[in-house]
């Protein structure tokens, strides 16, 4: 299985890197998340327990996040690392435009169950979670950094 979600975003990098990285103020700031706690690590290397909803079915998994800084533009990797998604890859990537910012949020999975993983991994796991809550956590984080958010600033502190 493989999905991408692509929204272009008029905020600045270092705004939208930082909504992204900050995953333990994604609750707050992302309605469809009920919890992300931090199992080990911190900074730019940590283990953490998601915890989403997709309308009302509930879902949870604990993934590593490893943020490379070092290119002209960052990337942040997720590796899940327990849950039924278990070695999912996750990238979320930037490409500089004009006037806007491409964030792309890409995953790949193989899921290890004997003839079934495949098809329920492209039909079900992909359009219908792991795609539509990617596509909420982008246009979210779009709304707050071009400060179209009525909750938060473009800096996604709240708006006093």
């Amino acid at each position: 299985m493989q999905t991408e979600n692509i929204v272009e975003m008029a905020g600045t990098l270092e705004t939208i890197v930082q909504l992204a990285v900050d995953v333990e103020r994604w609750p707050v700031i992302l309605p469809h998340y009920r919890w992300v706690t931090v199992l080990e690590g911190g900074g730019d290397h940590k283990v953490v327990e998601m915890a989403a909803k997709r309308g009302s079915i509930p879902l949870r998994w604990h993934a590593r996040q490893d943020v490379d800084r070092n290119g002209p533009t960052p990337v942040i990797r997720y590796r899940h690392v327990w849950g039924v998604t278990k070695g999912m890859e996750v990238a979320w990537t930037f490409t500089m435009g004009p006037r806007s910012i491409a964030v792309r949020i890409g995953h790949d999975f193989s899921p290890p169950w004997p003839f079934v993983g495949g098809p329920i991994a492209n039909q079900i796991i992909g359009p219908h979670f792991v795609g539509a809550i990617a596509s909420k956590t982008l246009n979210t984080i779009k709304a707050i950094a071009e400060d179209r958010d009525p909750r938060f600033c473009a800096d996604g502190q709240p708006r006093l």
